[in-house]
């Protein structure tokens, strides 16, 4: 995911900035099995190594970049997204959070026309989230890559389990759109995840697609 020169400017220039900053800067690194979104393999069933600078301030404005190996396209390697957004409190359990992402594919090749941008929101309560994401721009040109061309829907559900951290999350989503294609998208799938670690599996009901298990190991640090 790429954003525009001026806003990586501005991100760059928080990052390296962090004793002005108001709020907390952190990073994450991360390793996966098989890197999988909205149910599809970017990397071809590979594993990828990701990593992120995320700034997060106390008014609930965030924003941050975050990078990984991607081979879904011609000449492609790697994957880099900038986002920003707003989150906080609706009421007393109930949480928001919106926020414009940019996915951006710089070694791609030119005719793949990788690059879009999304638009999202969601709404969070005791551990359900509905959330929403809707096309913005598309690096490609013709029917179906105008602002609000593609629209993503998911619901996600976490609970615990024992008293151990140890959490289970459901998931399911429908992509639709001209951008998508002419058919729309499911996806599903469930993951455990205790200290990091996740196992998941994920599949959509795209013709011909299996269920995908995968592994992964994340960590959190501030800078």
């Amino acid at each position: 995911m790429k954003k525009t020169l001026l806003v990586a400017s501005i991100l760059a220039a928080s990052f390296t900035s962090t004793s002005a900053l108001a709020g907390d800067v952190s990073a994450n690194v991360a390793a996966t099995s098989n890197y999988l979104w909205r149910g599809q393999e970017q990397t071809g069933g590979d594993a990828a190594i990701s990593g992120g600078i995320d700034y997060a301030d106390e008014s609930g404005f965030y924003a941050g970049t975050w990078v990984s190996n991607a081979s879904w396209a011609d000449e492609m390697t790697y994957e880099m997204d900038f986002y920003a957004g707003f989150g906080g409190d609706l009421s007393e359990g109930v949480s928001y959070d919106v926020g414009y992402v940019y996915y951006a594919y710089p070694d791609a090749s030119s005719e793949s026309d990788s690059d879009f941008s999304e638009i999202y929101g969601s709404v969070s309560m005791e551990g359900f989230t509905l959330g929403v994401a809707v096309l913005a721009t598309s690096a490609a040109d013709g029917d179906g890559t105008d602002f609000g061309d593609s629209l993503y829907i998911s619901a996600d559900y976490g609970f615990a389990v024992g008293s151990n951290g140890t959490e289970v999350t459901l998931h399911a989503g429908h992509y639709s759109g001209d951008f998508v294609g002419d058919d729309d998208i499911i996806d599903f799938g469930v993951s455990v995840s205790k200290d990091g670690f996740t196992f998941g599996l994920s599949d959509t009901d795209m013709d011909g697609s299996d269920m995908k298990a995968y592994v992964s190991y994340a960590v959190d640090f501030d800078l």
